[in-house]
């Protein structure tokens, strides 16, 4: 068995994605009626929280990304805001396989791993504005991306509808 390992590891191919880097893009924390809600709060604000994945390109010859986890949380109490909390966290990555595979590697598997990151940065900063963490419980990145890609494909479908082929000749 390790005759195998050993043979195997020498010509092994790299990882389909390799993530180079993580990093806060962007954080924006607001209390909108401090100091008053902490007063009128008496109990844990009501919280919503909205999701989106981006990638763009770096630099396409040598496969390089970044991908963006942008995280929306804001916490009510009544019909005041009691905080809104934006996170857009960054990671560039490299993808080694075929084009095919690109965009699940970018907008599943990629989030996946900058997830746990993001939710204690967004946790911790809810935490330090004086209002319970906000814990988010795991993502499904896959059915965001077929979201996305359903969404795509009616676009395209109405599209059609309204002109044809859309001027190609």
């Amino acid at each position: 068995m390790s005759e195998q390992t050993d043979a195997g590891g020498a010509g092994q191919e790299p990882p389909p994605l390799i993530i180079n880097a993580q990093y806060v893009r962007d954080l924006s924390f607001e209390v909108p009626h401090a100091p008053g809600i902490f007063t009128e709060m008496r109990t844990s604000p009501e919280i919503s929280v909205n999701v989106d994945v981006q990638a763009s390109p770096v630099d396409e010859q040598r496969k390089v990304f970044e991908v963006r986890l942008k995280l929306n949380a804001e916490g009510k109490v009544g019909d005041k805001s009691a905080f809104i909390a934006e996170l857009e966290y960054g990671a560039a990555v490299t993808i080694n396989a075929p084009d095919e595979q690109v965009s699940p590697l970018l907008l599943i598997e990629a989030p996946r791993h900058m997830f746990p990151f993001a939710r204690n940065i967004l946790s911790d900063l809810t935490r330090d504005g004086g209002f319970p963490p906000v814990v988010l419980q795991p993502i499904d990145f896959i059915a965001l991306f077929r979201q996305r890609v359903q969404a795509m494909q009616r676009a395209r479908q109405q599209q059609q509808a309204q002109g044809g082929d859309g001027g190609a000749a």
